[in-house]
């Protein structure tokens, strides 16, 4: 079995090294890069093609958020794990919208962290509890809305199994679970998924999620 490629986003060289020598414990995990910012961080995914980005937030040259952006645009297939101290409502959401599949808080245990990230490499999401709670409160508050007709001024058209699998993605199933409840093809789910995404304009399964909440009959 292939490892999963790591790179380590994080300005500080201590905490970077730390979680470099934790990480390469692991027998299915290969540290292939570290960088101090965002900048070094897109222009090492660039060259070593990693699959999951560790990426902090507050980073000179070019923050997390940016940096999660610009490699989630480049490299899709790369799975970004937001890691950072920062809890505000806009920096989680902005971190969200700009791609990245999971969010936690330097507090999260190491088990925590491990789990994330082979998680995301199966298309789960992760949230260390402080930002659930945040993300459950913005599905609240979509909810207590009107439904939307539209996204961005554009009709959104989902057929009955893309809204099924729609609200399975919401209540944070992964591909795996999908697949199960729905007795389909585990690769099936993944185009359904894709197909979603771009029809809803999401970075992410967490922004789609979020989405779902407004879109989703009552």
């Amino acid at each position: 079995m292939d490892k999963i490629r790591l790179l380590i986003a994080e300005d500080h060289q201590v905490v970077r090294r730390a979680f470099a020598a934790m990480l390469s414990l692991e027998p299915d995990i290969e540290v292939v890069a570290e960088a101090a910012d965002g900048v070094e961080a897109v222009e090492k995914a660039r060259a070593r093609r990693p699959d999951v980005v560790l990426m902090d937030i507050q980073m000179p040259r070019m923050n997390g958020i940016a940096a999660t952006r610009t490699i989630r645009q480049e490299r899709p297939q790369t799975a970004v794990v937001v890691l950072t101290t920062y809890d505000t409502d806009d920096i989680v959401f902005d971190a969200i919208a700009a791609g990245a599949q999971a969010y936690l808080l330097k507090d999260a245990e190491e088990k925590e962290i491990l789990e994330t990230i082979r998680g995301v490499m199966r298309g789960e999401t992760n949230m260390s509890a402080r930002i659930a709670t945040k993300v459950i409160s913005e599905f609240r508050r979509m909810k207590a809305q009107t439904l939307p007709a539209s996204i961005e001024g554009e009709t959104v058209q989902l057929t009955e199994r893309e809204e099924s699998i729609l609200a399975l993605v919401a209540q944070g199933d992964g591909n795996k679970e999908i697949a199960r409840k729905l007795d389909l093809a585990e690769g099936t789910v993944k185009n359904y998924v894709s197909r979603i995404l771009d029809k809803l304009h999401a970075r992410s399964r967490t922004e789609l999620a979020i989405k779902a909440q407004g879109l989703l009959k009552r």
